[in-house]
């Protein structure tokens, strides 16, 4: 087992008591979790605590973007969580990037700092009706770019764009992918997805999969048969 697991599950729910009865059903040393907006606003702050308590490594989903000071203060506020990671969304721009980015670098425990790029639900005609003519995967370049600029630790990205952000950003440079499925499972929502196989092999670092394990009849055999298939891949990763 890894001490670094690749496979984030998203909590998505809207009680901390039905996400709490799914947490008890995996296993610390197989995944991190991922809350977001619906959860944290439902759960708070204390239930997070709990989830690191128990082990877990938690990805506080919640994009901030406001002005730089708020920003910068949520994310110290992230931070005393003792959360591993924590975004922003790149939208922000870098006054905002680099201020939250500035509130990290001096903790004792720092989380990992991401940026979101665009959402995995939109496409060309979503950006098109915000008056954005760049094609979705241009704009993900643009973006993390700046990031990269802002000294942050990566971005969230669709896995379609793992490949080029990994040529043109480095190594060292955390891409963590939503939109993530099973060959066998529905798309949903998300519009640009692959396999966790894929997602990996392109160069992902984080893979955050939902539905395909929190709505599995057993949640912790579909985790491990979605490790089982990255195994090979995700350690050397």
């Amino acid at each position: 087992m890894t001490s670094d697991p690749k496979i984030i599950v998203a909590l998505d729910y809207a009680t901390a008591e039905a996400a709490s009865a799914l947490v008890a059903r995996l296993d610390p040393q197989l995944c991190k979790l991922k809350v977001g907006k619906e959860l944290f606003t439902a759960a708070g702050p204390a239930w997070v605590k709990q989830m690191v308590a128990q082990g877990y490594g938690v990805f506080l989903d919640l994009k901030f973007h406001d002005i730089p000071h708020t920003v910068a203060q949520a994310c110290k506020a992230a931070a005393g969580l003792g959360v591993w990671m924590v975004n922003v969304h790149a939208l922000g721009g870098r006054a905002m990037m680099n201020a939250a980015r500035e509130a990290l670098e001096d903790l004792p425990q720092r989380p990992k700092l991401i940026a979101v790029t665009v959402l995995t639900s939109m496409g060309p005609n979503d950006l098109a009706d915000l008056g954005i003519t760049e094609a979705p995967h241009q704009l993900v370049r643009r973006l993390a770019r700046l990031a990269r600029n802002c000294k942050l630790d990566g971005v969230v990205c669709s896995a379609q764009e793992a490949a080029m952000l990994r040529e043109e950003q480095g190594a060292d440079f955390c891409l963590v992918t939503p939109g993530i499925r099973p060959a066998s499972a529905a798309k949903d929502d998300q519009n640009r997805v692959m396999t966790p196989l894929e997602a990996l092999g392109a160069g992902a670092n984080y893979l955050v999969i939902g539905r395909p394990i929190t709505q599995a009849a057993d949640p912790l055999q579909a985790l491990q048969a979605i490790r089982q298939e990255i195994e090979t891949i995700g350690e050397s990763n």
